[in-house]
């Protein structure tokens, strides 16, 4: 059971789980170690953090009177305040069921990545970007997360480490439209978020690949190199007669944050556009839940959860709440933990509560053995989420017991 500690009371010996802050906020490059070092201790009561998680069953544990957090009551009271400051007005779109814009999302995922990694290849050659020929993707990818957000949504995620950065980047589009609408956006304001969220990244074209997919830790220099993409596509986009105001925008500025200590002009507050906060939460969530070539992507429910800790300073409150409102506290491919000690797939979000997703029963920790598949609205249930699990614990190959 990993617990919550205030970072004055860990001490050598400990495992280190996680770190409670945002990985500008640290200069730890690892995500869990074994704290074994006076300098590393040192440095984790002083680089700023408040709190770190540990895991007793590899290092250490507490004694006498910490005060320690286990892992799922803070999951469970980080969902109910959540559940409360994002409680959404009704949707009044026309939606289909997930089973049936799978098949849509499917071919219009395959389509975007053919023009999306033929796009970019255009700018590493020195092209311009043709504006015009991205405007219908956008369009089309629009109206399937009007269809249903999480078709779409759940396929874009499971990209893979070869096609991170052309995926990625149709990922963010879809979710920066799907925020959009969350926020009350149309039309124009619409397309101009998809196009933006499409065109992001396309800085990376111009940054060493060697740097951009290698698997260890970067050195000081490289990591400066990653962090001139932004203006990398920003010159990249200004050569494109009818590229918008929006789509430069948010390319230069979506890894600013508001307290100020983003790049790569170090804005903040009222000086960040609404579409670059909006571009800023949607980056970070898709970066954070893809396999990349130096790490495999958190779950779902642990990147909200992270990315719920770190909302202070980092992204404007009221976006963050959007986009929680837009994918869920349990997003849609969460392995669950019921009440009854079950074990579910989150399948789709509803409108009554986001604590009351449908789900996917699949398995029964009792037996230990595998059920009958029911789906169960858990709205219309006694049953409830007692926590997020971790499918690599289990085995579990959660993309095929879906059906995506």
């Amino acid at each position: 059971m990993r617990k919550k500690i205030p970072v004055q009371n860990i001490k050598i010996g400990m495992f280190i789980h996680e770190l409670c802050g945002s990985w500008m906020d640290h200069p730890f490059w690892r995500k869990s170690f074994l704290l074994d070092s006076e300098a590393d201790l040192n440095t984790l009561r002083t680089c700023g953090i408040q709190e770190v998680w540990i895991d007793p069953s590899r290092g250490l544990d507490v004694e006498g009177d910490v005060v320690a957090v286990t892992d799922e009551e803070a999951e469970r009271e980080i969902a109910a305040e959540l559940d409360r400051i994002t409680k959404a007005k009704p949707k009044t779109e026309v939606r289909v069921s997930l089973h049936e814009e799978l098949a849509r999302a499917r071919q219009l995922q395959a389509k975007s990545k053919a023009a999306v990694t033929s796009m970019f290849q255009e700018a590493r050659m020195g092209n311009a970007i043709k504006v015009s020929e991205a405007a219908p993707l956008v369009e089309e990818i629009s109206k399937s997360i009007t269809r249903n957000p999480e078709a779409f949504l759940n396929l874009a995620r499971l990209k893979t480490k070869d096609d991170y950065t052309y995926m990625h980047s149709v990922a963010v589009c879809a979710l920066m439209i799907a925020l959009g609408k969350q926020l009350g956006l149309e039309d124009d304001d619409l397309r101009e978020a998809g196009l933006a969220g499409l065109l992001h990244d396309v800085g990376k074209m111009m940054v060493d690949q060697e740097v951009l997919n290698k698997p260890g830790k970067l050195t000081d220099e490289e990591f400066e190199m990653i962090k001139e993409h932004p203006r990398k596509g920003w010159e990249i986009l200004q050569g494109s007669s009818d590229i918008t105001p929006t789509a430069l925008d948010v390319c230069l500025h979506h890894h600013e944050r508001m307290d100020g200590k983003g790049y790569p002009d170090k804005l903040g507050g009222e000086q960040i556009s609404l579409f670059a906060r909006m571009g800023a939460v949607c980056d970070v969530y898709d970066a954070l839940t893809s396999n990349r070539c130096y790490k495999n992507g958190w779950e779902p429910a642990e990147t909200i959860r992270k990315m719920a800790e770190w909302r202070t300073g980092h992204f404007d409150e009221r976006i963050f709440q959007a986009f929680v409102k837009t994918i869920g506290i349990y997003p849609s491919g969460t392995l669950v933990r019921l009440k009854s000690g079950k074990l579910a797939i989150v399948m789709e979000q509803t409108e009554k509560s986001l604590l009351t997703p449908i789900v996917k029963i699949f398995f029964s920790t009792k037996s230990n053995e595998p059920i009958m598949p029911e789906m169960l609205d858990l709205g219309r249930s006694q049953e409830s989420i007692v926590s997020a699990e971790d499918p690599t614990k289990w085995g579990f190959d959660l993309k095929q017991i879906a059906g995506i």
